[in-house]
């Protein structure tokens, strides 16, 4: 069952080394990000499920190893501690995704070790309908779950976003927020996947998955942290 939630942003930015002059912007999201992480500790979890976007699908174990050398930073996290052996990790045998790498390094600064760690990749494709039943089995995987969900909102929100400016990001981000923030599970499971799509929303599947881990969870929401740095949608938000 799951009995509590963190959202975070997943940019490679949100690492100062990878940020480099630019690591004070984003220094409030990474502090609400602590906070977060410490809600997560605080919830006694017999396990913790990290959840992030990739271009596919699949497991990881704890202890897998993820590098921000494509961002030119020589730099290697691991998912949770280190195990001291070479975890089994993604069946290719790949390391982590870039947002399971920042979920590492998130990891990495608060000391994780309140709970073993097991990683998942969301196909940034997968349907609603999918996302839904994939949250509702990893909210059955263990009797106290925590959930760590990596995901940013629309990349559209300025002239010099990654998406360029869409009139319509503003008004998407504000109802993520809001349904981030309330734990509505209904509003994030009603997210209209071509649109967030259209709008670089790399945080709907992971948002959507955790709508179906919370099902009947009855868990209350708050909103840390929105902002949208580089024009791209940030939240940090806790559910317990």
């Amino acid at each position: 069952m799951l009995v509590a939630a963190a959202v975070c942003p997943a940019p490679p930015l949100l690492v100062p080394e990878v940020a480099a002059g630019a690591a004070a912007e984003l220094g409030d999201a990474r502090t609400a990000c602590s906070d977060a992480l410490a809600v997560l500790a605080a919830s006694r979890p017999d396990l913790l499920v990290v959840v992030g976007a990739a271009a596919e699908g699949g497991g990881y174990d704890q202890g897998t190893p993820g590098s921000f050398a494509g961002f030119g930073v020589d730099l290697t996290v691991t998912l949770g501690p280190d195990l001291g052996e070479p975890p089994s990790g993604h069946a290719t045998g790949d390391a982590l995704p870039a947002s399971l790498a920042v979920a590492g390094w998130l990891l990495g600064q608060a000391r994780w070790a309140a709970a073993p760690v097991a990683g998942v990749a969301v196909a940034e494709d997968l349907p609603p309908s999918g996302c839904g039943l994939l949250g509702a089995d990893l909210g059955r995987s263990a009797d106290r779950v925590a959930m760590l969900v990596l995901g940013d909102g629309s990349a559209c929100r300025t002239l010099k976003a990654p998406g360029y400016l869409d009139e319509r990001a503003a008004g998407f981000d504000a109802a993520a927020a809001g349904a981030l923030g309330a734990a509505d599970t209904a509003a994030l499971a009603a997210i209209d996947a071509g649109l967030a799509g259209e709008l670089q929303a790399a945080g709907r599947a992971p948002w959507q998955v955790l709508a179906g881990a919370a099902e009947g969870a009855d868990l209350a929401g708050r909103l840390l942290y929105e902002d949208a740095p580089y024009g791209v949608g940030y939240f940090v938000a806790t559910w317990s």
